[in-house]
């Protein structure tokens, strides 16, 4: 059925069911009108025949009284027909009483029938008046379903739009995925050729390196000799230095004794520098809330990129081993993770209660480890982008360090060093033994594991370095001179490349290396070319350069001669 149909079906059903209203009540006021009619016509006969019998009346007294004056008493027939008249004139009078009893009774039944009639009226006024408000409703309720038969055309057509459109888009998704699929596939064989071209970059780095290495080998070669001399006499502490020495890998390592760039990296102090592990890229963190890529591959300082999402301090940086991630810990309590190919922030860990002032990638890149001002270390997992674990130490965390075996070691500011491993349930105490913390003469304000993972070094605030044999859990070496002070609570000390070096920037901008076998200073920086205190150095992964930065918004990176 449709709109019309619908519109005639209630028209007529309403038409009626008036018109039997109407009969029905319309019935019982005929016959109420036709007696009122009825009553009213014998009403006025009786009134004129009323008329009439007391006009009648009037003469017949007036002919009595006459007769009265003209009759004898003597005679017999005028009695008589006065008596008769007399006789007359009283059934008259009776007659007359009747009617206007039956006058009387019929006024009273004619204001009773007026009464009723009245009643009956104001009902029919007020039954047209609802007939009228019903109308008016059915009017209303029409132009109503017109104006909702008309949206439901619009919403039809809109419908019927959104459909077709919908189609549309999937039919371009659908070759989205399938550009998206064959960019992924030529995106693979791009990197397999990045990774081989990375690769051959890397052995002809290690070729012009060879020349250096050999020059230094008849140095090196010398000084293991003089060692050697003095085995008898060394001391365990002084046997697992030179066996730290035997180990290292035949790396050239930069001194910072020649300035090759100088370079303002951001808008107030840089607290962070990091290497990539691939490239010859440098990604410097700072007050200024950004992380931002140097490239110095072209012996210029190009910067390749700003990595943005921050919303305070950047305090510490981290490298996947791949290169593909960099990691920040950050003071608006999180830490923050970009893919260098394309500068996109993937991952933001959210849970801490302060400054997040470490960060590092655990074993792998899909996890991580933070610590913080609120005494506590979380794990992450980047996969699930959640915290799997928290351990409690019971003080402000200001470095972190990770092994490949899912361990980690923190220092904090209660001038302990703690132990922790990610893979058991629950937290280390923090008033542990010595086989799970090292307590030091002053706060620790950041750590470095060497290459194969035997030596923690650690930077203290009583203007010291310290090297910790971890097979043992002993201090093998104390690294000190009378020009180096630690400068803030953040200064990073790293050994280089092939563990025979250990550095650290001073309070006084200078840059200090010391020799991890032996404790002897090998290069102070002569030429103070820092403004302020220098917070981090960072070695390159091949050793032929170093990066320093400081509180003056500085950055350089030097070589050796």
């Amino acid at each position: 059925m449709d709109v019309r149909q619908a519109d005639g079906y209630w028209r007529e059903n309403i038409l009626a069911q008036l018109n039997t209203r109407n009969k029905l009540q319309n019935y019982s006021f005929q016959e109420l009108i036709a007696c009122h009619n009825k009553i009213f016509e014998s009403a006025t006969a009786l009134r004129s025949e009323n008329l009439q019998l007391s006009i009648r009346n009037e003469q017949l007294r007036q002919e009595n009284s006459e007769a009265s004056m003209r009759s004898l008493p003597s005679d017999g027939k005028s009695s008589d027909k006065v008596q008769a008249l007399e006789h007359k004139l009283l059934k008259k009078q009776d007659e007359l009483t009747d009617l206007l009893r039956t006058k009387g009774e019929n006024a009273q039944a004619l204001v009773e029938l007026n009464r009723k009639l009245n009643e009956k009226e104001k009902l029919l006024v007020i039954r047209d008046q609802n007939l009228m408000e019903a109308a008016e409703r059915e009017h209303r309720l029409q132009q109503k379903l017109q104006a909702t038969d008309t949206l439901c055309s619009d919403l039809k057509a809109s419908s019927d739009t959104l459909k077709d459109e919908y189609y549309a888009l999937h039919l371009a998704f659908e070759a989205l995925q399938e550009k998206l699929r064959k960019a992924q596939e030529e995106n693979a064989v791009l990197v397999e050729r990045l990774m081989r071209i990375k690769a051959k970059d890397a052995e002809k780095l290690n070729e012009e390196n060879e020349n250096f290495v050999r020059k230094k080998q008849a140095k090196v070669a010398q000084e293991l000799e003089e060692a050697a001399k003095d085995t008898g006499n060394l001391s365990p502490d002084r046997m697992a230095v030179r066996d730290l020495g035997n180990a290292l890998p035949g790396f050239s390592t930069a001194l910072p004794q020649r300035v090759v760039l100088k370079f303002d990296a951001h808008d107030g102090e840089v607290n962070a520098v990091r290497w990539s592990p691939v490239d010859r890229i440098v990604a410097t963190g700072g007050q200024d809330r950004k992380v931002k890529l140097w490239d110095i591959s072209k012996g210029l300082c190009e910067m390749k990129g700003t990595l943005v999402g921050s919303n305070a301090a950047v305090m510490s940086l981290d490298f996947d081993s791949t290169g593909t991630f960099l990691l920040a810990a950050s003071n608006d309590f999180a830490s923050r993770v970009w893919t260098i190919a394309d500068e996109r922030l993937r991952h933001t860990l959210t849970g801490h209660s302060g400054k997040v002032l470490a960060a590092k990638f655990l074993g792998q890149s899909a996890r991580v480890v933070t610590g913080s001002y609120d005494r506590t270390l979380k794990v992450w997992d980047l996969r699930s982008r959640a915290c799997i674990e928290t351990k409690f130490a019971g003080s402000s965390c200001n470095d972190v360090v990770t092994s490949e075996t899912f361990t980690f070691i923190s220092g904090h500011f209660d001038k302990k060093i703690r132990f922790w491993d990610a893979r058991s349930e629950g937290t280390t105490s923090s008033a542990g033994t010595a086989a799970n913390e090292l307590v030091l003469q002053g706060k620790i304000t950041s750590l470095d594991l060497s290459k194969d993972g035997n030596y923690l070094l650690a930077c203290v605030r009583d203007d010291t370095l310290r090297m910790f044999d971890l097979r043992m859990k002993q201090e093998v070496r104390s690294f000190s001179c009378d020009n180096f002070k630690v400068g803030c609570d953040w200064t990073r000390a790293m050994f280089s490349p092939n563990d025979e070096l250990v550095g650290v920037g001073g309070a006084d901008g200078g840059v200090f290396v010391w020799n991890a076998r032996t404790g002897r200073i090998a290069c102070e920086s002569s030429q103070k070319e820092h403004s302020g205190a220098v917070t981090s150095i960072a070695w390159h992964t091949y050793g032929g350069f170093l990066a320093s930065v400081d509180r003056g918004k500085k950055a350089i990176i030097w070589t050796g001669d």
